[in-house]
C-alpha cells in the first residue's frame, strides 16, 4: 500500500471492525456450522471480493502489500460498506477516493444561508472549484454569472479564460497564483478521477498562464484571504474570503466575502439591492 506502519495497522483494523459486523445471512451465504468468532470469516469475505485468501489475511495483519484501488472496492463491496466507509478504506490504503460531486452538495438549508448572508456574496463550491449556488451579490462581483453558461461556472476557468472576471481583480497574478496552487492540492487527492483530469486539460489549453503556473507544482491549502476587486456596477471592493465545508467528502463548501471597510459595506449592498424582482438566489440543477 505505500504507506506508514500506523496507516497500514488502521487499513486492518477496519477491515477487521466491517468483518466483525458482518452475519453470513447479511451477505447471502449459509449459516454453516458455529462460529468461535462474531461476523464473517477471512475465507468468506475473500471469496465475496473474488480474491486469494492469504492476500486478504495479510491485509487484515497489515503487511506491506499493494492494493489497487479496484482490489479495494471489490472487498468494500463484499463488506458491504456505505460510500464514507468505502472512502476511508480507500484513503488509508493511500488511494484516491473517486469522485462523488455528482452527486447534489446543496441542499435546502445551504440556499437559505446563502440567502441570509445577503448582502454579502456567497457561494457553494465544490472542491474542484464548480459554482452550485450563488446569493445575487455573488452573481453581480465579478460581473453577472447568471449570463455565463452553466458548464463554465468555475472560479478556475473564469479567472484564467474570462476577460470580465479577470478585469474585476486588481490581484489577478496573486489570486491565479493561489487558485492553481490549491487546485495541485486537490488534485494530488482526485488525480485518476476523470472530471478532474480533464478540467486541468483544458486549463492548460486554454490559458498558457495557467499552464505555465501548473508546471511550477506549487500546493496552496484552503485559507482565509482578501481580495481587492473593481466592480463595473458598483467599484472598488475590499473583502476577505473565507470558507466553511458543509460536505468535506464531496467538496462541498460555502465561500462568503465580507467588507474589509464600510464603503465596501456599502457597495455590497447596492449589489444585492440589484435586480429585487429576481430570485436572490441561483442553484444549479
Amino acid at each position: 500500500m505505500g504507506r506508514s506502519d500506523e496507516a497500514r495497522g488502521e487499513f486492518a483494523a477496519f477491515l477487521r471492525s466491517r468483518r466483525a459486523r458482518l452475519q453470513p445471512v447479511d451477505v447471502g451465504l449459509p449459516e454453516g456450522t458455529r462460529r468461535r468468532v462474531a461476523g464473517l470469516r477471512r475465507e468468506e469475505v475473500a471469496q465475496l471480493a473474488g480474491v486469494g485468501l492469504t492476500w486478504y489475511t495479510w491485509l487484515e495483519q497489515g503487511r506491506p502489500i499493494a492494493a489497487s484501488g479496484q482490489v479495494v472496492t471489490a472487498i468494500a463491496r463484499a463488506l458491504r460498506l456505505t460510500d464514507d466507509e468505502r472512502d476511508h478504506l480507500l484513503a488509508l490504503a493511500g488511494l484516491p477516493v473517486p469522485d462523488r460531486e455528482t452527486r447534489p452538495c446543496t441542499a435546502a438549508t445551504h440556499l437559505d444561508l446563502l440567502e441570509k448572508l445577503l448582502p454579502y456574496p456567497a457561494a457553494v463550491q465544490t472542491a474542484r472549484f464548480d459554482i452550485r449556488a450563488y446569493n445575487r451579490s455573488y452573481r453581480y462581483l465579478f460581473d453577472d454569472l447568471d449570463a455565463v453558461p452553466v458548464e463554465r461556472r468555475n472560479c478556475a476557468v473564469l479567472l484564467f479564460t474570462d476577460d470580465a472576471w479577470q478585469r474585476a481583480h486588481q490581484d489577478l497574478d496573486r489570486a491565479q497564483r493561489r487558485i492553481a496552487a490549491r487546485l495541485r492540492a486537490g488534485y494530488g487527492r482526485h488525480h485518476e478521477e476523470p472530471s478532474w483530469q480533464r478540467l486541468i486539460a483544458d486549463l492548460e489549453t486554454d490559458s498558457p498562464r495557467f499552464a505555465e503556473l501548473w508546471r511550477l507544482g506549487d500546493v496552496g491549502s484552503e485559507r482565509a484571504t482578501q481580495k481587492h476587486l473593481v466592480n463595473d456596477r458598483v467599484g472598488e471592493l475590499h473583502l476577505e474570503m473565507s470558507s466553511l465545508w458543509i460536505d468535506e467528502g464531496l467538496g462541498g463548501r460555502v465561500v462568503w466575502f465580507s467588507p474589509l471597510d464600510a464603503a465596501t459595506g456599502t457597495r455590497l449592498e447596492r449589489l444585492a439591492a440589484l435586480q429585487p424582482e429576481q430570485s436572490p438566489i441561483t442553484a444549479v440543477a
